[in-house]
């Protein structure tokens, strides 16, 4: 059975204006399934994880397009950079819009040759996994912006959102998601040594695989924190240099999300270090040995895992909206202020607290006057997202929301 996915609209938006979409992201949520549903019959799929099909295309690429004309949908891209040149002389043939449909888990090789070869000719989104909007069926596609547009439209469709902890744990792997009866934790057993065997091993020659395993867990165990790299380094007992390049490929894989520190020439004492985020907390659970929902909601990195899972939720309404590049920070300064989300729109900068409470209360939002030393920008509705169950103004420019305004 097919689920609906929000991003569709945007991606039909995309076929009819591009020669080429690609949708990239992580393995298992959905990229495929998605393009086949927007497709038609006119489309021959064809999946480069067939070894035979991919040898075949990268000994001649020129004879494998002739063999296999538009419309055409193309799976697991990544592994036939070799292809994108030859892609760029179809396209620049026909010009047809829609003719290719790609779908590819973001690798180093593929966004460097997609960039080089496919310029002005490609429309490239992103699709993480299911939001809590689609698992609930919710028809509401705006990205989260806390203005009174955004909360007057997002009040007329709010879905309550029960057992959320046990959703946390569980993740937002679409066979995950809506398949029950299926157990998480062989399903996460078997996605990480997929990944790893394919996506890190095969595009990136990662030699000690069981190292780049150790290191996800001790990422895992930072998401919500600052990223530093000489702690897990130590840890793990490899370089710093090799730590860098080991977040690199996580983040061009769509598993983690570096949030950056808002930042301009006006804030001097900003610091400039990114804060890194698991964008699936079952994954993050998994990798962390939680053995249940319970115990991750109240163990010790509960705040921190509560906290992944706003900010991953966020950033899937952009994306899903088709805003690739999301335009949320955070903010912390050398003074100890500190502020966990930055919601840029236009002139105007929206302050956002994540708290696990179900007890808000303006104390909270403390640190929020920090944006008013930002010049040319102005500070705009404050909010504190947490677990208190309706929007409760607190100041008046300063409002409680559950997670179900997300």
């Amino acid at each position: 059975m097919y689920h609906r996915r929000q991003i569709e609209k945007v991606l039909e938006r995309v076929k009819n204006q591009f020669p080429v979409l690609l949708l990239t992201g992580p393995r298992q949520v959905g990229k495929t399934t998605l393009l086949q549903h927007i497709s038609d019959k006119r489309y021959t799929q064809l999946t480069f994880d067939d070894p035979l099909l991919r040898e075949q295309a990268k000994a001649d690429p020129n004879l494998f397009f002739i063999n296999n004309p538009p419309p055409l949908l193309m799976d697991e891209i990544q592994y036939v950079p070799a292809l994108f040149p030859y892609l760029k002389m179809q396209v620049d043939r026909s010009r047809k819009d829609g003719d290719y449909l790609m779908t590819g888990s973001q690798a180093f090789v593929m966004m460097k040759n997609v960039s080089e070869s496919l310029a002005g000719r490609v429309g490239i989104m992103e699709l993480q996994g299911i939001s809590l909007r689609e698992s609930g069926e919710c028809d509401f596609d705006l990205p989260f912006i806390p203005d009174d547009a955004y909360l007057e439209k997002r009040e007329k469709k709010l879905t309550p959102y029960i057992e959320l902890w046990p959703a946390i744990y569980r993740g937002y792997m679409p066979e995950l998601v809506f398949n029950p009866e299926k157990d998480r934790d062989i399903f996460y057993t078997s996605y990480v040594q997929t990944y790893i065997e394919r996506d890190v091993r095969q595009l990136t020659q990662v030699a000690d695989e069981s190292l780049y395993l150790k290191f996800m867990v001790a990422l895992a165990a930072r998401s919500g924190e600052l990223l530093n790299y000489d702690s897990i380094a130590k840890d793990i007992g490899v370089s710093n240099d090799t730590v860098k390049r080991w977040v690199s490929i996580l983040q061009t894989s769509g598993i983690i999300y570096l949030l950056q520190p808002y930042f301009n020439n006006h804030l001097k004492r900003a610091i400039k270090t990114p804060k890194v985020y698991f964008m699936d907390t079952g994954l993050l659970a998994y990798l962390t040995k939680w053995p249940t929902h319970e115990t991750l909601a109240n163990g010790a990195k509960a705040g921190n895992v509560f906290e992944t899972f706003i900010i991953s939720e966020i950033i899937k309404s952009y994306l899903n909206a088709g805003k690739v590049n999301v335009p949320i920070y955070f903010y912390r300064d050398q003074n100890g202020r500190e502020i966990d989300l930055v919601i840029e729109s236009a002139d105007t900068l929206y302050p956002v607290e994540i708290k696990m409470s179900a007890s808000p209360n303006l104390s909270m939002a403390k640190h929020f006057k920090a944006l008013d030393d930002v010049v040319g920008m102005k500070r705009g509705t404050g909010v504190i997202l947490c677990q208190y169950g309706r929007k409760l103004w607190l100041s008046d420019d300063v409002v409680s929301l559950p997670v179900e305004y997300i």
